[in-house]
């Protein structure tokens, strides 16, 4: 690579992270509270422990539904101000996180403040993520969009890596108050750094409906929503997994997934640009497949933990390289709410996981859930396949 080509690949990627540091900051308002609210719930207010997984799903709910509506406001009034309502919402959560650990005397109190707390979250997350990588698109050249997306992962992933540990210790020194008040602090922060930064122009002319966008993008949505699987199954059960085999390294495998990811993300996010996106899903698959049945076949630690290595490696590329075909599908002005609703259906991948793979486990057992995951991928692929050969054809026209 040439020095000025360098030096035009180094500003390009520090524009985006200037601007996708909003994506880092409401993840870690996720992250955050992420492994605390559990015990808060359970320990503290005396609920059981299926009512504290609620409310960490509560969360994942409002985003679901959000996410769609999220990204037809970027398209209507631009997704600078849909970043940082997003990020006023994170920070609201604070605000009533803060409530809900003063009100502990009245656990049915503290319990409502906690679930307006996580609808506030899921509603911030969605009009945050998807209202940066609009952004992020706007600020600097559509092609570019696989990415601006590639950085917004890297963005995610390495705030709920520090966010979860990072609330465990701030719980433990100044409870649930502490872990509110960094995120109202980091909230208030990212607002001031956004206010800062030029909008983009909100692109006019006639918007297709609603419908007429999930007719364009849906098959991309499913694959994702398929392909999204076996991440969900890695990040909810592999301590499950070890613990029926009576191995330890656990968490080790979670890093190595993570480490595949962000590795993946950052070396060869290029490639959607240079094969294409649809070519680089199905390669991915193919990795992703092949990580989830070393998983299942579980011969011993090592070849489990390569396996986790294969699916991050295999999953980190399936976002940004569906994203930038299902956003091909619609025009500009219609852009957002493709991303948002394409978005949704990652969002719906993972809601179903944990109920649908508990259900596998309860007759299978354990191990089967990555089986069962890997043929999920295997029918993303056939999906991602037939889009190409649609493609194809309409070249050949």
């Amino acid at each position: 690579m040439s020095p000025s080509k360098f030096q035009t690949n180094l500003q390009l990627n520090k524009r985006i992270v200037s601007i996708v540091i909003s994506t880092f900051v409401c993840y870690l308002s996720i992250g955050l509270p992420l492994a605390v609210l559990p015990g808060f719930v359970h320990g503290k207010l005396g609920y059981n422990s299926v009512l504290a997984g609620l409310i960490i799903s509560l969360q994942y709910f409002a985003t679901l539904a959000s996410r769609p509506h999220a990204g037809r406001y970027a398209d209507n009034i631009g997704p600078k101000k849909v970043v940082i309502y997003g990020l006023a919402c994170c920070g609201l959560s604070g605000v009533f996180y803060i409530f809900a650990d003063l009100t502990t005397d009245t656990p049915w109190l503290s319990l409502i403040f906690l679930c307006v707390g996580r609808v506030l979250l899921g509603v911030g997350e969605s009009l945050a993520a998807t209202g940066t990588i609009l952004w992020g698109i706007g600020a600097t050249n559509p092609i570019h969009t696989a990415r601006v997306i590639s950085w917004n992962g890297v963005a995610t992933y390495s705030a709920m890596a520090v966010g979860a540990p990072l609330g465990v210790f701030l719980n433990l020194h100044w409870r649930l108050t502490g872990v509110a008040t960094v995120i109202m602090i980091i909230a208030v922060l990212a607002i001031a750094l956004a206010c800062s930064k030029p909008a983009i122009k909100v692109v006019t002319g006639k918007r297709i409906a609603f419908r007429a966008v999930v007719g364009r993008i849906w098959m991309h949505g499913l694959g994702l929503g398929f392909g999204t699987i076996g991440f969900g199954v890695i990040a909810t059960f592999i301590t499950l997994y070890y613990a029926d085999k009576n191995w330890d390294g656990a968490a080790f495998t979670l890093t190595l997934f993570s480490l595949g990811f962000v590795g993946m993300r950052l070396l060869f996010a290029n490639c959607i640009a240079r094969f294409g996106g649809l070519r680089v899903t199905i390669v991915s698959f193919a990795i992703e497949i092949l990580g989830l049945l070393l998983i299942w076949l579980g011969l011993d630690p090592f070849s489990v933990q390569i396996g986790a290595l294969l699916t991050g490696c295999g999953f980190s590329l399936v976002f940004p390289a569906l994203g930038v075909e299902a956003v091909k599908q619609v025009p500009q002005q219609n852009q957002g709410t493709a991303l948002g609703t394409y978005s949704a259906f990652l969002d719906l991948g993972l809601g179903l996981t944990g109920p649908i793979a508990g259900l596998v486990i309860a007759h299978f057992g354990t191990p089967a859930i990555y089986l069962a995951a890997a043929l999920m991928v295997l029918l993303a692929m056939l999906i991602t396949l037939r889009m190409l050969g649609r493609e194809k054809r309409q070249v050949k026209l």
